[in-house]
């Protein structure tokens, strides 16, 4: 089925050809067939699968990435702005072992929108989210206890995230509860918040060099960004 779905793309985009031309075979790019591959081979681990086009933009960078030597932690970690705030729109993935560790709730900023996330930002007291590939760092101690930094690694769309302290933390407004209350998670101020009971576990295991991807379909992944 997702074969199936990734080739109704690829002919959506390919060129018109005349009504009489009629392909014999379709060719599947090879870096289609490993995304493919890579998907269908991870386990789920009794949770649930990403979006197979938030994995496939993910994996690109991450390849990118581990090839330049910056990813030492092969832990992939996705957020998916595309759903709702309700919605366990975070995932951890074991790319060693292809395998999902979490898959929960995550925070977006209060001014990228209420549910759904859909204003962004790389500037200072925008208190929006910003997207793309970024690189995870050191842990510290701050107001929500362990906290982790990240270095955005896309010129212009979320290289200032270390100057604005992007950074992943624990929060009570991350719960269910407060979901079903509010009709929407509560938000931040422009960081990847995470439920209080699992953010350290999750932080403590995605430190140090960790490929952290926000993606949301308004933006097209472009490998040609990333900060080399």
């Amino acid at each position: 089925m997702i074969i199936l779905k990734l080739l109704i793309a690829l002919l959506s985009f390919s060129p018109n050809l005349p009504k009489e031309t009629k392909p014999k075979s379709i060719a599947i790019a090879p870096v289609v067939k490993k995304v493919v591959v890579v998907y269908n081979s991870i386990d789920a681990n009794n949770l649930k699968l990403p979006n197979i086009e938030s994995f496939s933009s993910a994996f690109e960078g991450y390849n990118l990435l581990k090839e330049q030597g910056k990813i030492q932690n092969d832990f992939l970690t996705i957020v998916d702005f595309s759903l709702s705030s309700q919605s366990k729109r975070l995932w951890v993935i074991d790319m060693k072992n292809l395998k999902v560790v979490y898959n929960t709730l995550v925070a977006h900023g209060k001014n990228s929108g209420l549910d759904y996330a859909t204003n962004f930002s790389n500037v200072n007291s925008s208190n929006k989210s910003s997207l793309g590939f970024f690189m995870t760092g050191e842990t510290y101690m701050g107001k929500h206890g362990l906290s982790l930094k990240l270095d955005g690694l896309e010129k212009g769309i979320n290289d200032k995230a270390r100057q604005r302290g992007i950074v992943v933390h624990g929060a009570d407004y991350v719960s269910s509860n407060f979901a079903r209350n509010n009709n929407r998670l509560g938000r931040s101020q422009g960081c990847p918040a995470l439920p209080v009971e699992l953010s350290k576990s999750i932080i403590k295991m995605i430190k140090n060099k960790s490929c952290l991807y926000i993606y949301h379909p308004s933006r097209d992944v472009n490998s040609s960004r990333l900060i080399s």
